[in-house]
Protein backbone atom coordinates (compact mmCIF):
# COMPACT_ATOMS: atom_id res chain seq x y z
CA UNK A 1 0.00 0.00 0.00
CA UNK A 2 1.10 3.47 -1.26
CA UNK A 3 1.93 5.51 2.00
CA UNK A 4 -0.52 9.01 2.28
CA UNK A 5 1.82 11.43 3.82
CA UNK A 6 -0.63 14.52 4.77
CA UNK A 7 0.88 15.31 8.04
CA UNK A 8 4.74 15.97 7.48
CA UNK A 9 4.47 18.74 6.17
CA UNK A 10 3.85 20.76 9.74
CA UNK A 11 5.12 18.17 12.18
CA UNK A 12 6.27 20.65 14.29
CA UNK A 13 3.06 22.06 14.47
CA UNK A 14 1.12 18.89 14.60
CA UNK A 15 3.77 18.23 17.73
CA UNK A 16 2.52 21.73 19.46
CA UNK A 17 -0.73 22.26 18.56
CA UNK A 18 -2.44 18.29 18.30
CA UNK A 19 -4.35 17.51 21.49
CA UNK A 20 -3.37 14.85 24.38
CA UNK A 21 -5.79 12.18 25.07
CA UNK A 22 -7.12 12.05 28.40
CA UNK A 23 -5.48 9.85 31.49
CA UNK A 24 -8.51 8.18 32.12
CA UNK A 25 -8.32 6.46 28.35
CA UNK A 26 -4.87 5.10 29.45
CA UNK A 27 -5.97 4.05 33.38
CA UNK A 28 -8.99 2.06 31.33
CA UNK A 29 -6.85 0.19 28.76
CA UNK A 30 -4.12 -0.41 31.00
CA UNK A 31 -6.70 -1.95 33.30
CA UNK A 32 -7.58 -4.50 30.42
CA UNK A 33 -4.29 -5.85 30.41
CA UNK A 34 -2.73 -8.61 32.21
CA UNK A 35 0.66 -7.37 32.10
CA UNK A 36 2.11 -3.99 31.26
CA UNK A 37 5.71 -5.03 30.18
CA UNK A 38 5.33 -3.63 26.19
CA UNK A 39 2.67 -1.54 24.62
CA UNK A 40 3.24 -0.72 20.49
CA UNK A 41 1.45 2.68 19.25
CA UNK A 42 1.01 2.28 15.71
CA UNK A 43 1.04 5.58 13.56
CA UNK A 44 1.87 7.50 16.40
CA UNK A 45 2.57 10.59 14.47
CA UNK A 46 4.40 12.63 17.26
CA UNK A 47 3.59 10.23 20.20
CA UNK A 48 0.39 11.94 21.52
CA UNK A 49 -0.54 8.02 22.51
CA UNK A 50 2.39 7.11 22.91
CA UNK A 51 2.97 9.72 26.16
CA UNK A 52 0.03 8.51 27.69
CA UNK A 53 1.17 4.64 27.50
CA UNK A 54 4.50 5.20 29.18
CA UNK A 55 2.46 6.41 32.06
CA UNK A 56 1.44 2.44 32.33
CA UNK A 57 3.92 0.35 30.83
CA UNK A 58 7.53 -0.79 31.27
CA UNK A 59 8.29 0.21 27.42
CA UNK A 60 6.57 1.94 24.52
CA UNK A 61 7.42 1.05 20.80
CA UNK A 62 6.31 3.66 19.20
CA UNK A 63 5.95 3.87 14.96
CA UNK A 64 5.23 5.99 12.07
CA UNK A 65 5.88 5.70 8.74
CA UNK A 66 6.86 9.33 8.33
CA UNK A 67 10.32 9.99 9.29
CA UNK A 68 9.48 14.00 10.21
CA UNK A 69 6.85 13.33 12.60
CA UNK A 70 9.26 11.22 14.72
CA UNK A 71 11.58 13.73 14.46
CA UNK A 72 9.36 16.06 16.21
CA UNK A 73 8.15 13.23 18.97
CA UNK A 74 8.20 13.32 22.49
CA UNK A 75 10.97 12.27 24.38
CA UNK A 76 10.47 9.77 27.06
CA UNK A 77 13.00 7.34 28.66
CA UNK A 78 10.26 4.34 28.45
CA UNK A 79 9.70 5.27 24.86
CA UNK A 80 11.46 3.75 21.85
CA UNK A 81 10.19 5.45 18.14
CA UNK A 82 10.94 3.21 15.52
CA UNK A 83 10.20 4.47 11.50
CA UNK A 84 8.11 1.10 10.14
CA UNK A 85 4.82 0.32 8.40
CA UNK A 86 1.89 -0.41 10.19
CA UNK A 87 2.08 -4.09 8.68
CA UNK A 88 5.58 -4.24 9.61
CA UNK A 89 6.64 -3.71 13.27
CA UNK A 90 9.61 -5.47 13.73
CA UNK A 91 8.19 -6.94 17.05
CA UNK A 92 8.64 -10.37 17.93
CA UNK A 93 5.80 -12.53 17.80
CA UNK A 94 3.73 -12.92 21.28
CA UNK A 95 5.41 -9.90 22.60
CA UNK A 96 3.08 -7.43 22.99
CA UNK A 97 0.25 -7.08 25.66
CA UNK A 98 -1.65 -3.72 24.02
CA UNK A 99 -1.72 -2.62 20.61
CA UNK A 100 -3.07 0.91 19.89
CA UNK A 101 -3.75 3.12 16.75
CA UNK A 102 -4.54 7.11 17.76
CA UNK A 103 -6.63 8.84 15.04
CA UNK A 104 -4.70 6.83 12.72
CA UNK A 105 -6.63 3.63 11.60
CA UNK A 106 -8.51 5.41 8.44
CA UNK A 107 -4.81 5.95 6.95
CA UNK A 108 -3.77 1.98 7.88
CA UNK A 109 -3.91 -0.48 5.08
CA UNK A 110 -6.32 -2.06 8.05
CA UNK A 111 -6.40 -6.09 7.01
CA UNK A 112 -2.76 -5.96 7.58
CA UNK A 113 -2.81 -3.81 10.18
CA UNK A 114 -4.79 -6.34 12.23
CA UNK A 115 -2.65 -9.38 11.24
CA UNK A 116 0.03 -7.62 12.53
CA UNK A 117 -1.32 -6.66 15.66
CA UNK A 118 -2.65 -10.44 15.60
CA UNK A 119 0.87 -11.49 15.33
CA UNK A 120 2.86 -9.44 17.75
CA UNK A 121 -0.03 -9.78 20.62
CA UNK A 122 0.25 -12.27 24.02
CA UNK A 123 -2.74 -14.62 24.19
CA UNK A 124 -5.15 -12.18 25.81
CA UNK A 125 -3.49 -9.41 24.80
CA UNK A 126 -5.75 -5.89 23.99
CA UNK A 127 -6.04 -3.75 20.60
CA UNK A 128 -7.46 -0.51 21.01
CA UNK A 129 -7.86 2.10 18.01
CA UNK A 130 -9.61 5.60 18.16
CA UNK A 131 -10.63 8.71 17.23
CA UNK A 132 -12.38 11.78 17.92
CA UNK A 133 -15.13 14.12 16.56
CA UNK A 134 -15.12 18.10 15.38
CA UNK A 135 -14.35 20.30 18.23
CA UNK A 136 -16.85 21.54 20.31
CA UNK A 137 -16.53 24.88 22.72
CA UNK A 138 -20.07 25.36 23.92
CA UNK A 139 -21.05 28.89 22.07
CA UNK A 140 -23.67 28.68 19.18
CA UNK A 141 -21.61 31.27 17.09
CA UNK A 142 -18.35 29.16 17.61
CA UNK A 143 -19.49 26.09 17.32
CA UNK A 144 -20.87 26.79 13.56
CA UNK A 145 -18.65 28.80 12.61
CA UNK A 146 -16.61 25.27 13.25
CA UNK A 147 -19.09 23.21 11.39
CA UNK A 148 -19.03 25.49 8.43
CA UNK A 149 -15.41 25.69 8.23
CA UNK A 150 -14.95 21.99 8.12
CA UNK A 151 -17.97 21.05 6.00
CA UNK A 152 -18.28 23.95 3.46
CA UNK A 153 -14.61 25.78 3.74
CA UNK A 154 -12.28 22.54 3.09
CA UNK A 155 -15.23 20.00 3.16
CA UNK A 156 -14.35 19.58 -0.14
CA UNK A 157 -10.57 18.95 0.73
CA UNK A 158 -10.76 16.26 3.45
CA UNK A 159 -9.58 12.61 2.25
CA UNK A 160 -12.27 10.42 1.72
CA UNK A 161 -11.00 8.12 4.78
CA UNK A 162 -12.26 10.95 6.61
CA UNK A 163 -15.58 9.56 6.42
CA UNK A 164 -14.88 6.62 8.46
CA UNK A 165 -13.78 9.02 11.69
CA UNK A 166 -17.14 10.59 10.88
CA UNK A 167 -18.48 7.47 11.84
CA UNK A 168 -16.57 6.07 14.55
CA UNK A 169 -15.15 3.50 12.80
CA UNK A 170 -18.46 1.78 13.12
CA UNK A 171 -18.32 0.29 9.14
CA UNK A 172 -14.92 -1.29 9.78
CA UNK A 173 -14.58 -4.93 10.18
CA UNK A 174 -12.74 -5.27 13.50
CA UNK A 175 -11.69 -8.95 13.57
CA UNK A 176 -11.83 -9.13 17.58
CA UNK A 177 -13.92 -9.97 20.29
CA UNK A 178 -15.18 -6.76 21.45
CA UNK A 179 -14.64 -4.61 24.87
CA UNK A 180 -16.60 -1.98 25.92
CA UNK A 181 -14.94 1.01 26.52
CA UNK A 182 -16.14 3.73 29.15
CA UNK A 183 -17.43 7.41 27.69
CA UNK A 184 -14.65 9.45 26.99
CA UNK A 185 -13.78 13.13 26.00
CA UNK A 186 -10.76 15.02 24.98
CA UNK A 187 -10.64 18.68 26.62
CA UNK A 188 -7.83 21.59 25.60
CA UNK A 189 -7.99 25.05 27.32
CA UNK A 190 -6.84 26.76 24.15
CA UNK A 191 -6.50 30.56 22.88
CA UNK A 192 -8.01 31.50 19.60
CA UNK A 193 -5.04 31.50 18.68
CA UNK A 194 -4.18 27.73 19.95
CA UNK A 195 -7.19 26.37 18.32
CA UNK A 196 -6.48 28.28 14.64
CA UNK A 197 -2.94 26.42 14.54
CA UNK A 198 -4.88 22.93 15.50
CA UNK A 199 -6.87 23.93 12.68
CA UNK A 200 -3.64 24.14 10.18
CA UNK A 201 -2.50 20.98 11.21
CA UNK A 202 -5.52 19.28 9.68
CA UNK A 203 -4.95 18.05 6.39
CA UNK A 204 -7.89 19.16 4.63
CA UNK A 205 -6.53 22.43 5.60
CA UNK A 206 -3.46 21.63 4.18
CA UNK A 207 -4.52 20.31 1.06
CA UNK A 208 -6.43 23.61 0.80
CA UNK A 209 -3.83 25.81 1.10
CA UNK A 210 -1.51 23.53 -1.43
CA UNK A 211 -4.75 23.85 -4.35
CA UNK A 212 -5.50 27.56 -3.64
CA UNK A 213 -2.36 29.04 -2.99
CA UNK A 214 -3.94 30.68 0.22
CA UNK A 215 -5.29 30.00 3.73
CA UNK A 216 -8.63 29.54 5.12
CA UNK A 217 -8.14 29.59 8.78
CA UNK A 218 -7.51 33.72 9.15
CA UNK A 219 -11.63 34.04 7.98
CA UNK A 220 -12.46 31.45 10.40
CA UNK A 221 -10.52 33.23 13.02
CA UNK A 222 -12.10 36.87 12.17
CA UNK A 223 -15.46 35.03 12.03
CA UNK A 224 -15.68 33.58 15.61
CA UNK A 225 -13.01 36.12 17.62
CA UNK A 226 -15.56 38.40 19.42
CA UNK A 227 -17.73 35.37 20.46
CA UNK A 228 -14.72 33.97 21.25
CA UNK A 229 -13.62 36.52 23.71
CA UNK A 230 -10.55 37.58 21.60
CA UNK A 231 -7.83 35.90 20.11
CA UNK A 232 -5.81 35.51 23.84
CA UNK A 233 -9.10 34.30 25.68
CA UNK A 234 -8.84 31.16 26.34
CA UNK A 235 -12.09 28.71 26.29
CA UNK A 236 -12.44 24.84 26.88
CA UNK A 237 -12.47 23.00 23.79
CA UNK A 238 -13.71 19.50 24.10
CA UNK A 239 -13.01 16.31 21.16
CA UNK A 240 -16.29 13.94 21.84
CA UNK A 241 -13.88 10.87 21.30
CA UNK A 242 -15.08 7.14 20.28
CA UNK A 243 -12.88 3.57 20.86
CA UNK A 244 -13.11 0.67 19.71
CA UNK A 245 -10.64 -2.32 21.47
CA UNK A 246 -10.79 -6.31 21.15
CA UNK A 247 -9.13 -9.00 23.03
CA UNK A 248 -6.90 -11.48 20.95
Amino acid sequence: MTFHDHFSRDSAGYARYRPRYPAALFDWLAAQTAARRLAWDCATGTGQAAIGLAEHFAQVVATDASADQLREAVAHTRIEYRQAAAEASGLAASSVDLVTCAQALHWLPRDLFFAEARRVLVTGGVIAVWGYHIPIVGDAVVDAGIRHFHDQVVGPFWPPERQLVLDSFRDIEFPFPELTPPSLDMRCDWSLHDFVRYLGTQSATGRYRQTRGSDPVPDLAAGIASAWGGAEAVRAVTFPLFVRAGRV
